[in-house]
């Protein structure tokens, strides 16, 4: 299995006031070459938007779009007609497939939301758009990796996407060592 190290201090940034975005890879303003992603993973965001604000609404195609609410609550609407908050400490799933429309506002009027936003290219093109969310059980995320996302043949008590690929937490003790198997 190859590793590849980015230091969090080389990661681009983004600052629009309403919105600040740190990039693990290419995304709207920030641009390396180097960094338009690995394998099928190709937006891998930290998020702070702040209350009230929020993407208005845009379209997206062929592409699985996840997003984990860490710190406050995140709005979504969208053109198959969902209208949902994302929780802190839930996960949505989002695949965009022949073409959506939506919406993600901060859905809290005192205090920012935070959010991982991650896309990964989908193996199949032009599928039925759908959505699908689900409660992290964070208890369970002490030190020891969760499944939160599989492919659609292998999810089991996990959400699904378009891909061959797997998303786990966890929450280490500090000098915890946690174990991860790759499929």
């Amino acid at each position: 299995m190859e590793f590849i190290l980015h230091p969090s201090t080389s990661r681009g940034t983004a600052d629009f006031g309403w919105l600040k975005s740190r990039h693990s890879f290419s995304f709207g303003h920030y641009y390396n070459p180097e960094r338009m992603g690995f394998g099928a993973l190709r937006v891998l965001n930290d998020d702070w938007v702040a209350p009230g604000a929020g993407f208005g609404t845009h379209p997206h195609s062929n592409m699985e779009i996840i997003s984990i609410a860490l710190n406050g609550d995140l709005q979504h609407r969208d053109s198959m007609g969902n209208a949902s908050v994302i929780r802190e400490n839930e996960i949505q799933v989002m695949s965009a497939g022949s073409g959506i429309t939506h919406s993600e506002m901060n859905a809290n009027s005192d205090r920012a939301v935070e959010f991982f936003q991650i896309w990964i290219m989908p193996n199949q093109h032009n599928v039925i758009p759908r959505y699908d969310q689900m409660k992290i059980e964070i208890d369970a995320l002490q030190n020891q990796f969760v499944p939160l996302i599989a492919p659609q043949d292998e999810a089991s008590n996990t959400l699904w996407l378009h891909q061959n690929a797997w998303l786990s937490m966890a929450s280490a003790d500090e000098g915890a060592v946690l174990n991860y198997t790759c499929n």
